[in-house]
């Protein structure tokens, strides 16, 4: 059965609260007003934080979050991540809206006093999670190539996060725990890779930085609170 959601947690709290603060730092300290990148990136860290409590909710953070992340993308010549959240997270938000509602989330429902009920989620056999992970390195080796040959600066860390990121997004729309492996890599491949940004003077780059490290700080609580999620519902 499904679990009610709880309040947000104190660790919760703290990557919502922590930042705003370090957005709102950032421009104080740069004086550097990046209004787009900092909507993005908080609106990135809500929807990841309602991931990971299960909620239906996540979808109108990310529908904002996506929009303006293939934007920003786009601008600093990262061609594998514009297109991806232009292409596929954004009809991908639509889809896990609805494919989540058919696993049990909901967003107000009678039994649940108010409160949104959490997807139900499931997990993946040993074998299923081989499979998974061979077909996701050669698949990070063939777009690294083809990202290569159309002049992508950071190719083969553009389509691990690219790659990887479709996979996820595909597996957090049908409810498998696996997805925050996935997003643990991805996460921490961003960081560098808008590293490497700031230190070309791309726009938004440092607010993206911060960002992706509060998505890799909720990926690591994330895939506690799934694990946990899904244990009573192995197939």
């Amino acid at each position: 059965m499904p679990m009610k959601n709880k309040v947000l947690s104190f660790y919760d709290w703290f990557l919502i609260v922590g930042v705003i603060v370090s957005n709102i730092l950032y421009t104080v300290l740069s004086g550097d007003v990046d209004i787009v990148g900092s909507i993005a990136g908080i609106a990135g860290v809500l929807c990841v934080v309602l991931v990971a409590k299960g909620s239906i909710w996540n979808y109108v953070f990310g529908l904002v979050n996506v929009s303006m992340y293939a934007y920003i993308s786009y601008k600093a010549a990262l061609y594998g991540d514009a297109a991806l959240n232009a292409l596929y997270y954004l009809p991908m938000q639509f889809i896990g809206w609805w494919q989540w509602r058919k696993r049990g989330a909901a967003m107000i429902s009678a039994e649940s006093d108010g409160k949104g009920v959490q997807v139900t989620a499931r997990r993946f056999t040993w074998r299923q999670r081989l499979l998974l992970g061979v077909g996701c390195v050669a698949a990070v080796f063939v777009v690294g190539l083809i990202l290569d040959s159309v002049g992508d600066p950071q190719p083969f860390k553009d389509s691990t996060t690219t790659v990887f990121s479709i996979v996820a997004q595909a597996l957090m729309a049908l409810a498998f725990m696996e997805q925050w492996f996935l997003w643990i890599i991805t996460n921490i491949v961003s960081v560098a890779m808008w590293v490497v940004c700031v230190t070309r003077g791309e726009a938004h780059a440092a607010v993206m930085v911060i960002m992706w490290i509060f998505y890799l700080l909720n990926s690591i609580n994330g895939l506690r609170v799934w694990m946990k999620l899904s244990r009573p519902n192995l197939d």
